[in-house]
């Protein structure tokens, strides 16, 4: 698992500010070396291209991409809003982080700002007329990279913000952080079955939050220096307090420098990620079928293509294997798959609990997954369809042709 320092550089990569800068600061960079890159440029071409040629051209750029850069935004932010209506607001981050969308706004405020520099440049006297030839051709081509950007955002824009777009990206990220959990169950440690050893000491969280991270390393090199076991009762995606322990330990018992040392070790934050938490997938996707089966919206078609990803993202799960152990003095819980379906299929089943159709599917689901991980899922989906049963028995909001078929299900 990555340390801490690196996941946190890796979440600022994601940030639309830092792309956005990042291109602003290399639009000022290409206005500045023009008088460098002078001495290449033919003499012809100084002739032709060194006059007012690319005064007009930056005059146009400049005035056109503040508006563009404005309305692409007022785009995304519209997407976003639409994505947490239609969706959910914990889906909104996974747009958010659009490379897409964030290079595009990138590209838009770049051009304008390399033109706000030549335009200042010029009227400056910073340009000599074989410099004014470089600016020209570098004009040239932030033109044309505003145009593919342009080309490529206006198809994009088709999909983007829309339910079954936001509905790839959470299935992606949920597979993506099941599979990344897979390959480690235990975080690179040890596993933790829930036991502590008596006479452990404990050290508690100051932040109040859900987990995010745990940088493993940390906490091994700390245990290592202090001869120290650890166990962890916690797992990224917990929700944690001032009272909430976080870590249990046999050994050396921590000064303040050290309580601050594991403290550090772990990240929590008001909002869920998806990167180290495969569960926060299952629970969106939930959610967005939870809206779906309101009475506002009654559209039990979106709850069942959810289930239909879940099944998707479920069935990625194989049999545990031996895992790698890197932090032999740090032992973790894992993720159970009772509590991946449970997290995924309850809430479902009880707001879909008057829809055939989504009780069907929720079976026919639970049946896949017994046909093809039994010995990952077959216990905890024979409970679930012992569940959908016990709330068959006790609703009255279906008739007797919508029983019949669920009926059906249960016995096929």
């Amino acid at each position: 698992m990555i340390g801490k320092w690196v996941w946190l550089l890796r979440g600022a990569l994601r940030k639309l500010w830092l792309r956005v800068a990042a291109f602003a600061i290399l639009a000022i960079v290409a206005a500045i070396a023009a008088p460098l890159l002078s001495p290449l440029v033919p003499d012809a071409w100084s002739e032709a291209l060194g006059g007012d040629a690319v005064d007009q051209v930056l005059t146009i750029l400049a005035t056109s991409m503040l508006a563009v850069t404005t309305f692409s935004l007022s785009i995304a932010v519209n997407a976003y809003t639409a994505a947490a209506q239609t969706a959910t607001p914990r889906a909104v981050a996974l747009l958010q982080s659009d490379k897409i969308t964030q290079t595009t706004l990138a590209t838009f405020l770049g051009a304008f700002v390399y033109a706000l520099v030549a335009i200042i440049g010029i009227n400056a006297g910073y340009y000599a007329e074989g410099e004014r030839a470089v600016l020209f051709l570098s004009t040239v081509m932030v033109a044309s990279f505003v145009v593919l950007a342009m080309l490529r955002w206006i198809d994009y824009l088709q999909d983007f913000g829309r339910l079954n777009n936001t509905l790839d990206r959470v299935e992606v990220a949920a597979r993506n952080a099941l599979l990344t959990r897979l390959d480690v169950p235990y975080l690179g440690g040890q596993p933790f079955n829930g036991e502590v050893p008596s006479g452990a000491w404990s050290v508690r969280i100051e932040a109040t939050g859900h987990i995010q991270h745990i940088d493993m390393q940390s906490l091994q090199d700390w245990a290592e220096t202090n001869d120290a076991q650890l166990w962890l009762p916690v797992l990224p995606g917990d929700f944690v307090h001032p009272g909430s322990c976080f870590a249990y330990g046999i050994g050396a018992e921590p000064d303040e420098k050290g309580v601050t040392a594991l403290q550090n070790a772990v990240t929590v934050d008001r909002q869920r990620s998806f990167d180290q938490d495969p569960r926060f997938g299952m629970v969106v996707l939930s959610e967005i079928a939870s809206r779906a089966l309101s009475p506002g919206v009654n559209d039990p078609g979106t709850a069942v293509d959810v289930l239909e990803r879940q099944l998707a993202v479920l069935s990625k799960w194989h049999e545990r294997k031996t895992p790698e152990i890197h932090c032999d003095r740090v032992r973790v819980g894992s993720v159970e798959p009772s509590e991946m379906l449970n997290l995924a299929f309850r809430p479902i089943l009880r707001d879909g609990i008057g829809q055939v159709e989504v009780l069907v599917r929720l079976l026919d689901v639970l049946a896949a997954l017994q046909d093809t991980s039994a010995e990952v899922f077959g216990e905890a989906a024979q409970a679930l369809t012992k569940g959908v049963e016990d709330a068959l028995a006790q609703t009255d909001q279906l008739d007797a042709w919508d029983r019949q078929q669920i009926e059906t299900a249960l016995r096929a």
